[in-house]
């Protein structure tokens, strides 16, 4: 543990041109005592540790002295190429990984570059969850991620619905899609649980009851492509939810507004025929739904742009709305209430 701590000492010195004793107490999380005696130690060592005295002093390597401890561990290479998601990197138990491996190339850089990874940090920054939720890591994240790291089989007890199933899976890949975790696995037993893509399946991290690791590795199939399985499960997920249809009759602003109102798969099929706008430039297209309940809430956002044909039992809940709207709106101003929103004596 102290020679880890020793080295990234050294790393931190030969990154920098000087860091006070607090500076390298909260980069090494130890106190600023532990620091001096780290510093003489490593001074006994033969590295030329040089500490300036006073207020504004600190510690400093003298001579240009670069170390060639800057080769990196498997998992800080590997947590390196996922440096653009921090904040996965900690919810997967990766954070320290991660520093490490950041720590260590930017001692190797020059001089004039070891500011390249702060100003990239300034110029992108990915933020994964969607808009008005509040993510949480699943408990069970980070042993899952161990277990996908080290290829290891896993013993797993996941909710479905109002029952839980018990498996052992071959845990492949995670997937974080708009701030909710997934894991793509192959069902060690196979058999009656092959799907479309086989033997493989997409739980949600959040749904797991139990994740206990195995002694046994498995081997991994070549042919597996973590972004090639995700982009046809989310593909096959959107299309098997869209089981009834709605003729719809769109404006030029009602087309071009569709696709931020129901699912972009939706729009696309909607649109993506052969359609002819009439003398007033609206066009009728064919829009796949989840259902009459959800076509409602989503047609609903496009006000007057939108004209629902059928289902009659459709157009009949908008007419109903269109009828509750007028009678809204269509009377006088709430009793004492003026032209400015005052109110009458």
């Amino acid at each position: 543990m102290r020679a880890a701590r020793l080295i990234k000492m050294v790393l931190l010195l030969q990154s920098r041109p000087a860091m006070t004793a607090a500076e390298l107490a909260r980069e090494l999380q130890v106190s600023e005592r532990t620091v001096t005696r780290d510093a003489q130690a490593l001074s006994e060592a033969g590295v030329p540790v040089y500490a300036d005295r006073g207020r504004a002093g600190g510690y400093r390597l003298v001579g240009g002295y670069r170390t060639r401890l800057t080769g990196l561990a498997r998992s800080e290479a590997e947590a390196l190429f996922l440096s653009g998601v921090p904040g996965a990197l900690r919810q997967m138990g990766l954070g320290d990984a991660h520093s490490a491996a950041r720590l260590k190339v930017s001692a190797a850089l020059l001089p004039s570059l070891r500011d390249a990874p702060d100003s990239a940090a300034q110029r992108f920054h990915l933020d994964a969850p969607a808009w008005f939720r509040e993510p949480e890591t699943p408990a069970l994240l980070p042993a899952v991620a161990e277990a996908v790291w080290e290829d290891r089989r896993v013993s797993a007890r996941y909710r479905r619905g109002e029952t839980e199933v018990e498996r052992v899976l071959e845990p492949y890949g995670l997937v974080l899609k708009a701030g909710v975790w997934y894991l793509c696995a192959r069902v060690a037993d196979g058999g009656s649980c092959r799907t479309e893509d086989g033997p493989f399946r997409t739980y949600r991290i959040d749904r797991f009851g139990a994740v206990e690791p195995l002694e046994e590795r498995f081997a991994r199939d070549p042919d597996f492509d973590l972004p090639g399985h995700w982009a046809a499960q989310a593909e096959r997920f959107a299309r098997s939810i869209l089981r009834a249809e709605v003729v719809v009759r769109l404006s030029p602003e009602g087309a071009r507004m569709l696709r931020y109102a129901v699912d972009p798969l939706s729009a696309r099929e909607a649109l993506s025929g052969p359609v002819k706008p009439d003398g007033a430039g609206w066009v009728t297209v064919t829009l796949p739904v989840e259902s009459e309940e959800v076509a409602h809430a989503q047609l609903t956002t496009l006000g007057a742009e939108a004209e629902v044909l059928a289902p009659r039992s459709l157009r009949e809940r908008f007419a109903a709305d269109a009828a509750r709207l007028a009678a809204l709106y269509g009377g006088p101003r709430p009793h004492g209430r003026t032209d400015a929103g005052s109110h009458t004596g």
